[in-house]
């Protein structure tokens, strides 16, 4: 079944917040407190988009750092994803109506 674009918008705004989180806490110079919000962050995105979300563990390549990944927003950019799916499925089903 494919997402509402409703459901689809709120996910967006939740993993805005989460990537926002990961940035301010990859800010912290200590290694491990950036590492540990990863791995949270990958088992929320398959939560939250299933197989999608394992895109989520790339954030854990940069391990001893945990800069980097900070200034990609991989949450949002699936949210972004998944949105755009379900506009274009909703358009979809919207014709299929109209004819």
């Amino acid at each position: 079944m494919a997402t509402s674009v409703r459901t689809a918008t709120i996910k967006l705004v939740i993993a805005m917040i989460f990537d926002a989180a990961d940035l301010a806490v990859g800010l912290i110079p200590v290694p491990g407190p950036g590492a540990l919000f990863d791995a949270v962050l990958s088992v929320v995105a398959v939560m939250m988009f299933g197989w999608k979300g394992l895109f989520q563990l790339w954030e854990l390549a940069n391990l001893p750092f945990d800069m980097l990944d900070g200034f990609v927003p991989t949450l949002t950019l699936i949210a972004i994803a998944e949105l755009r799916g379900a506009k274009k499925s909703e358009a979809a089903t919207d014709e299929r109506l109209l004819t």
